[in-house]
C-alpha cells in the first residue's frame, strides 16, 4: 500500500473499530489507488479518500412485527446512504440473519465503485435487516416488510435512494415493500424501487441481470486470452438469483457447469446441472440444494462439501462474502482453474486473491463482475421515468453492452496505470476515479 495511505487507514480503522468486512473492503480499494494519488496528489490535499471511506448518512432502526402466532419479533433495520456524487444512492437491500452495520457498509462502500463502472448516473448505498424469510408464512414477511419500510420510506425516493433485492429480498418482497411505500407516499413513484414485478413497473431482465452479466463479462475475459467458454467445465457456488442466472448464461455461451451449492451441501451433476429441476427446487419449493438429487438420480450430493475442491476451468462465486479462501485457491488452481469471476460481493478473501494473482489467472471482482444487476435495475430506473417498457431482447442487448463497456475498460485502466491484465486494480481505479472527478466537481459537501 502508498506509504500516504496508511495512516489514512489506520485512522479509518479507528472509527470504525469492529467493523471488519467493512475495513477489508477499504483496505481492497487503497490497496490499489497508490498509483493514483501519486499522479494526482491534489486528492490526498482535498482529502478525497477520506470523504469517499465515510458515509454520507447512516440510518439504524427498530422494525417491530408480529408473527402467525401472535409473538412480538424486533428486529434491527439499516440503510446507509454512501456517497451520492454520481446520482442518488443505488443498493439493495438484504434480509439475513448475518446483516449488520459492519456488513452493509462493505457492501455500501462496493456498490460505489460498482455503479461509477456502470456508466450510469447512480450513487452507492445499501441497507437490509437480521430479519430472516427463510421458514416464514407470505403473511409473516408481509408484516416484516410493511414494518420496516414504514420507517425506512421517510429516507427513499426516486431521486434520493432507490434501493432493490439482495439475499432475502427477492420479488415476494419487493412487493410488499413498494406497496406499503404507496400508501405511506401516497404516490405512485414506481422508481423509488427496483427488481419490482411486471405486472406493477418491473423491467424485463432484471431478475436474470446479475446473472447473464457474469456470464458475459467471463466471456470477454476469456475471449481477451484467445478462449471462450464454448466446451469450459464450470463451478458456481450458490443456488439463489445470482447463481441461477449465471449457470443459464453461461450454459448459452457453450460452458458445462457441474456443480452449485446452498449452505447446507454441494450438489455435482456430471452431466451438467440441469437448470428446469435446479429452479423447481430453489425458486418454486425453495428446498435446500440436496432435493435436487431426488429428481436428477445421477448427481451426487455432499453434505457441508466445498465446491472449490472439484476440478474446473472457470469458478464463479456467487454465494456470499468470504467464501472463497486462500486455501480453496490452492485447490482450484491444483485442478487447473484458469478464470475466476465473482458474482457475489467480496466472495475472495485476501489471501484468496492473492494466490490467484501470482498464479497469472484470469481474475475479476465482484464491483465488475456483477455491475449487471446494478447496471439492469437503472435500465429499470429508466423506464419507469419514461413510462415505457422494453422487450426482453432489447435490455439484454444493452447488458450485454455495458458489460464488454466494463470489461474493457477495466483493462484500459490497468494498462494505463502500469498493472496490465489486473481486473481488481483496474476497476477499483476506474470506480475511484470517475467518483472522485464527481466529488471535486461539487465542492466540498
Amino acid at each position: 500500500m502508498h506509504e500516504k495511505l496508511e495512516s489514512t487507514l489506520w485512522n479509518i480503522q479507528q472509527r470504525n473499530l469492529g467493523e471488519h468486512e467493512f475495513i477489508q473492503a477499504v483496505k481492497e480499494v487503497l490497496g490499489s489507488i497508490g498509483t493514483v494519488l501519486a499522479k494526482y496528489p491534489r486528492l490526498t490535499e482535498q482529502k478525497i479518500i477520506e470523504r469517499i471511506c465515510e458515509p454520507e448518512r447512516q440510518v439504524i432502526f427498530r422494525v417491530p412485527w408480529q408473527d402467525d402466532r401472535g409473538e412480538v419479533h424486533i428486529n434491527r433495520g439499516f440503510r446507509v446512504q454512501f456517497n451520492s456524487a454520481l446520482g442518488p444512492y443505488k443498493g439493495g437491500l438484504r434480509f439475513h440473519p448475518s446483516v449488520n452495520l459492519s456488513i452493509v457498509k462493505f457492501l455500501g462502500f462496493e456498490q460505489i465503485f460498482k455503479n461509477a463502472l456502470t456508466g450510469m448516473p447512480i450513487g452507492g448505498g445499501k441497507g437490509g435487516s437480521d430479519f430472516d424469510p427463510k421458514g416464514r408464512s407470505d403473511n409473516e414477511v408481509m408484516r416484516f416488510c410493511q414494518s420496516f419500510m414504514t420507517e425506512l420510506s421517510r429516507h427513499l425516493g426516486e431521486y434520493t435512494d432507490v434501493p432493490a433485492g439482495d439475499i432475502g429480498v427477492g420479488r415476494r418482497e419487493l412487493g410488499y415493500l413498494f406497496g406499503q411505500y404507496k400508501r405511506i407516499s401516497n404516490r405512485y413513484e414506481s422508481g423509488v424501487l427496483t427488481g419490482k414485478g411486471l405486472s406493477y413497473g418491473g423491467a424485463l431482465v432484471r431478475a436474470e441481470a446479475t446473472g447473464y452479466g457474469l456470464g458475459y463479462f467471463v466471456q470477454q475475459m476469456l475471449a481477451a486470452r484467445g478462449e471462450s467458454l464454448e466446451g469450459k467445465t464450470c463451478i458456481v457456488s450458490g443456488a439463489g438469483n445470482v447463481a441461477i442466472y449465471a449457470i443459464e448464461k453461461v450454459t448459452q455461451l457453450g460452458g458445462k457447469v457441474v456443480a452449485c451449492s446452498d449452505s447446507k451441501g454441494v450438489v455435482y451433476d456430471e452431466a451438467g446441472i440441469d437448470l428446469p429441476t435446479l429452479k423447481q427446487v430453489k425458486e418454486q419449493e425453495r428446498l435446500p440444494i440436496e432435493a435436487y438429487c431426488k429428481t436428477r438420480k445421477q448427481a451426487r450430493y455432499q453434505r457441508a462439501g466445498k465446491i472449490w475442491e472439484i476440478k474446473c476451468d472457470v469458478a464463479l462465486p456467487c454465494a456470499t462474502q468470504n467464501e472463497l479462501t486462500g486455501k480453496d485457491a490452492n485447490s482450484l488452481l491444483r485442478n487447473g482453474c484458469t478464470a475466476v469471476a465473482e458474482g457475489a460481493n467480496m466472495p475472495t478473501t485476501p489471501e484468496g486473491i492473492e494466490k490467484f494473482n501470482e498464479a497469472g489467472i484470469a481474475y475479476a471482482p465482484g464491483k465488475a463482475a456483477n455491475a449487471g444487476g446494478v447496471a439492469t435495475s437503472a435500465l429499470e430506473m429508466q423506464q419507469n421515468a419514461s413510462r415505457d417498457a422494453w422487450s426482453f431482447e432489447y435490455t439484454e442487448q444493452k447488458l450485454a453492452a455495458i458489460m464488454k463497456d466494463i470489461h474493457d475498460r477495466c483493462l484500459e485502466t490497468a494498462d494505463e496505470f502500469g498493472v496490465p491484465g489486473n481486473y481488481a486494480q483496474g476497476a477499483n481505479i476506474e470506480g475511484f476515479m470517475r467518483v472522485a472527478d464527481a466529488m471535486e466537481s461539487l465542492g466540498l459537501i
